[in-house]
């Protein structure tokens, strides 16, 4: 699947979520038009035509802004074409998902002579990535979004992916790791993304939960053979209370141990560690 296949997708998944962004105004009556228009060309894997309450928005997502041909005569056909058809008002809006190279000029307008119309251009890698955070039709465009820090923007998508239902969770982890490629090395998501899920499945908190438990009793065996060490065997009794120590004050034993000379010792580090 292509990046622009991908956007078209979502957004005719999503109509109302993804007109209330372009539009920064709450949408609710949004339809997906399956326009047909005759005269070419039409990149239709790329183009999404939505009826609003009394006007057409069209959008048309682009990962690259040089076309043939031009972008702004292909609004301007689209323009002309949906108008002809529908007799309302259009708004257009091109969503680049990365930056051009410095040389090229994103242009919003086609003019020549006397003829001159404008569209909006949302440049992606601008947009605050708050909304696509916080917005499931959104989120897999996040990736793409303004950061400074953009693995910490990529951890936090995974974040976010991983406390929706498990339905959608998979659903949209896979937009997103598509998106993300755009941008990312793909062993870097790959890996990101992989470890989300581990981090919220059932068996990899078993896993941990017993990792930990496993280590604190390596720790305790441990404290054992030094205590032995230092002041000889242990007697039952004794072994008995070190097992029943928190972690926290095995840790303290460990380093108290080191000064031990005999079994007083022990019993008095016992007593002082009961006072406090």
């Amino acid at each position: 699947m292509s990046f622009d296949n991908l956007c078209k997708l979502l957004s005719e998944k999503y109509p109302a979520n993804f007109a209330s962004w372009v539009l920064n105004t709450p949408q609710t009556d949004v339809e997906v038009l399956k326009t047909e228009l005759s005269i070419e060309p039409i990149r239709a894997d790329s183009v999404t035509f939505l009826q609003l309450q009394g006007r057409i928005l069209h959008l048309e997502f682009q990962t690259q802004w040089r076309s043939n041909p031009p972008l702004p005569l292909r609004m301007l056909d689209y323009w002309v074409r949906l108008y002809r058809l529908y007799r309302l008002p259009i708004t257009q809006v091109v969503v680049l998902l990365l930056p051009p190279p410095e040389t090229e000029v994103i242009e919003t307008r086609f003019t020549l002579e006397n003829t001159e119309h404008q569209y909006q251009v949302i440049r992606l890698w601008e947009e605050n990535p708050e909304l696509f955070l916080h917005d499931p039709a959104l989120l897999p465009l996040a990736p793409l979004t303004a950061t400074n820090e953009p693995q910490t923007l990529l951890q936090q998508v995974v974040e976010q992916v991983n406390e929706l239902e498990a339905e959608k969770r998979t659903e949209i982890s896979a937009y997103a790791q598509i998106v993300a490629g755009l941008k990312y090395e793909k062993d870097l998501v790959k890996r990101l993304f992989r470890e989300g899920i581990m981090r919220e499945s059932v068996i990899y908190q078993d896993i941990l939960r017993e990792g930990e438990e496993k280590g604190e009793q390596r720790e305790r065996s441990l404290i054992l053979r030094q205590l032995t060490r230092r002041v000889g065997e242990l007697p039952q009794q004794w072994r008995d209370r070190v097992n029943s120590l928190s972690l926290e004050q095995l840790e303290n034993l460990g380093e108290a141990l080191l000064d031990f000379q005999g079994i007083g010792d022990l019993e008095t580090w016992w007593d002082t560690s009961e006072e406090n």
